[in-house]
């Protein structure tokens, strides 16, 4: 990293670019007056008199902060770490910050999305660049009061210090800041001189999850409201033919039962009163293409089998490479769809009038929402207001709009506000799930070594996005082919945390200890070698880094105890790269009664720098807890386009006594953070899955693998 990082900009520059740059970069000073300048500590700064800029800081005359964290929180940190990004740079402490969520304002900000585990990825500089030009922009005020040079002044925990020792707070000369140009050249601070980045910082809305205080979406209300539940078609495939709404409309409490498209809203008082009305409605519905796992199955193998695909990567010669070799190892490996099951299901308040549309709600993509709602109300987006609400979950599955829009539209018919409240029926069997793949793997095998690899995919409606294909092993084998195909079905999917690499993971590394057990090698080694073989910097395509990866492999095998465990202890590796983040997993288990307990999982991760190592920790902990669960216990299907699970009665989720201890070691590093929210997960399956094989002799193709355990005879070893 440079010893200093410039940016320059004139004023009118400044405000240009701060409606291009990813994530916006105004900067709005209040010039307080109803602070008495009499105020001591501590002080209640969410109740201080702030006017509202719409930008990322307004500083009070008492110099107190508060900095707007403009993207969507769904448990991954964004609303704590965003802003620790800003203070730092502005040199304040972060005791003296308050921190606000700010809404949808498209001219302000950019990038306002929680997805892909980006959020701080892609704003890193932008933060940083706005912490430090208001700064600057404080550092010459306070010179120019004392008539000297800004070079001859200093900043240090919302103190001002000139050269000879003179002192002003920044509350102190926040009026004059906001008059002055914007500096033509602001300086970064280097990672060591870091005061508030890399320290533990408690979620700044922690005190308002634990006790309860209104944050989440279906905390909001507003006087007037109505609550809505929807009647949607119950099988994937059917279309409303007609509706007998008397019932409904005799519970008390009903006010209102609305069609929109194959849809029935119930509007009542209470969502007591709207779920009951749906219960009450009957509805005839017509079948029109009803499928079944079991038809999903026999057309995905069939995708297998067949030459129909497309090619993602080819490097090499492919069909020399396995005419040649001695022996040629291949594998099916075969997942579920899954459901997201937020604990927080879907909601969402609207308010559609002449003059405008109001919005509230938990939604990960809040620019594209409000634009869909636009469209679907043949309005302009410049009528949408949507205020964001913290999410109880996410998972990819607050990515789709879906339910906004129905509630957008429902309040347009219905000319009420409402708030619309999915039950966790609703939430499970009218979703947006992770689609059902399958991959097949094979491996030409000469001398002792992989000379050529093969993966296709196959996947309901969609395929593992343009990136995936140059992850590990593209690079590490000479010979090698990534093709996909798919078929598309009426079951609506989607997004899951760690798309499509949250099984994929899990099917190449069994797969790569298969070939080191064939090989006879160890299959830590087995990847360090395969690794050692990438040439850095030769192919752009290449997403990874060999060279992180290796460091990320010795790390989890060193903290793991790689090659040594107890008495009826059994170890298993994994290895992978996803969202630009390296993990490596050791995953330790014990069989009880002829099933896997997972006791202790080792995660070593390079992320770049860690900007609050506390959420940090708890993001790696709960994607491999997601990933071993799912992996586990997670089974999901469809009979004549009905799920076979609406609600945890019958679908499998793990249990907190059966969560293993999760030790996360992070490597150090002074290169920009990379996502978190997502990486964790992917590698946890398949350390599970080759723990398992270690300790029963048995390899587990699908998943879940607690189902497909009982297939085959589990015998441990030792």
């Amino acid at each position: 990293m440079k010893k200093e990082q410039k940016m320059t900009f004139s004023r009118r520059g400044f405000i240009r670019t701060s409606a291009l740059a990813s994530g916006g970069l105004l900067i709005g000073f209040n010039f307080l007056t109803a602070c008495k300048e009499d105020v001591q500590l501590p002080v209640d700064i969410a109740n201080l008199n702030f006017n509202d800029f719409n930008a990322y800081i307004q500083i009070a005359d008492n110099g107190y902060v508060t900095i707007f964290s403009p993207n969507p929180e769904i448990g991954q940190g964004v609303k704590t770490s965003m802003p620790m990004i800003v203070a730092e740079e502005l040199d304040v402490p972060w005791e003296h910050v308050y921190v606000k969520q700010a809404g949808l304002d498209t001219d302000k900000y950019r990038g306002q999305v929680a997805g892909g585990s980006q959020s701080i990825r892609q704003n890193w500089d932008v933060l940083r660049q706005t912490g430090a030009t208001a700064k600057q922009m404080l550092i010459n005020a306070a010179a120019a009061k004392w008539q000297i040079d800004a070079a001859d002044v200093t900043a240090s925990a919302g103190v001002i210090t000139s050269k000879t020792g003179e002192t002003l707070g920044y509350g102190d000369v926040v009026k004059e800041a906001a008059t002055l140009e914007v500096p033509e050249g602001v300086t970064l601070k280097e990672p060591k001189d870091f005061k508030i980045i890399g320290n533990d910082a408690v979620n700044v809305d922690l005190d308002k999850i634990v006790t309860g205080k209104p944050l989440f979406g279906l905390d909001y209300k507003n006087e007037g409201m109505l609550y809505a539940s929807v009647m949607r078609p119950p099988a994937f495939g059917q279309t409303l033919v007609d509706f007998d709404d008397t019932d409904s409309r005799a519970v008390s409490g009903v006010s209102d039962v609305i069609q929109f498209g194959d849809k029935i809203a119930v509007l009542a008082k209470n969502t007591w009163s709207a779920m009951k009305g749906k219960k009450a409605l009957k509805a005839n519905w017509q079948d029109n293409n009803l499928e079944s796992t079991e038809k999903h199955d026999a057309l995905l193998i069939g995708l297998l089998d067949s030459k129909e695909g497309e090619v993602r990567r080819e490097d090499g010669d492919v069909n020399k490479a396995f005419a040649e070799a001695d022996q040629v190892l291949e594998r099916t490996y075969e997942s579920p769809f899954l459901p997201h099951n937020c604990m927080e299901p879907m909601n969402f308040y609207a308010d559609v009038t002449a003059e405008r549309i109001h919005l509230a709600g938990p939604i990960q993509t809040p620019e594209g929402t409000a634009a869909q709602v636009a469209k679907l109300l043949d309005r302009t987006p410049e009528e949408v207001d949507l205020e964001l609400t913290r999410m109880g979950g996410g998972f990819g599955r607050r990515l789709y709009g879906d339910f906004v829009l129905e509630a957008a539209e429902i309040s347009s018919k219905a000319d009420k506000p409402i708030k619309l409240v999915y039950s966790r029926e609703d939430d499970m069997s009218a979703g947006i799930f992770r689609p059902a793949i399958k991959y097949r793997i094979s491996a030409s095998l000469k001398n002792g070594k992989i000379t050529g690899y093969k993966l296709k995919e196959a996947a309901i409606n969609s395929n593992m996005y343009g990136l995936i294909p140059h992850f590990f092993p593209a690079g590490a084998i000479p010979n090698l082919k990534i093709e996909s195909a798919n078929y598309s079905s009426n079951i609506t999917t989607g997004a899951w945390r760690a798309p499509y690499t949250n099984f994929l993971a899990f099917a190449e590394q069994s797969f790569f200890d298969e070939v080191a057990e064939v090989l006879d090698q160890d299959p830590v080694q087995l990847r360090l070698d395969l690794l050692d073989q990438v040439n850095e910097g030769a192919d752009e395509r290449i997403q990874y880094s060999a060279s992180r990866m290796k460091e990320v492999i010795k790390l989890a095998a060193k903290e793991g105890d790689w090659g040594n465990a107890p008495e009826g202890v059994f170890k298993g590796f994994s290895a992978y790269y996803s969202h630009n983040t390296h993990v490596a997993e050791v995953a330790e288990i014990r069989m009880q009664n002829g099933i896997p307990i997972v006791e202790r999982v080792t995660a070593a991760v390079d992320c770049g720098i860690v900007v609050n190592p506390t959420g940090a920790n708890n993001q790696v902990v709960g994607g491999v807890l997601d990933g071993i669960g799912h992996a586990m216990y997670g089974d999901f299907t469809f009979t004549d386009g009905k799920p076979s699970s609406t609600n945890f009665d019958t679908y499998r989720l793990i249990r907190m006594h059966e969560t293993p201890k999760v030790a996360v070691h992070f490597v150090k590093s002074e290169i920009a953070p990379t996502g978190l929210g997502e990486p964790g997960l992917p590698p946890a399956g398949g350390a599970v899955a080759n723990a398992i094989k270690a300790a029963t002799g048995n390899r587990i193709l699908k998943q879940p693998l607690t189902k497909y355990m009982t297939e085959t005879e589990t015998t441990v070893k030792g």
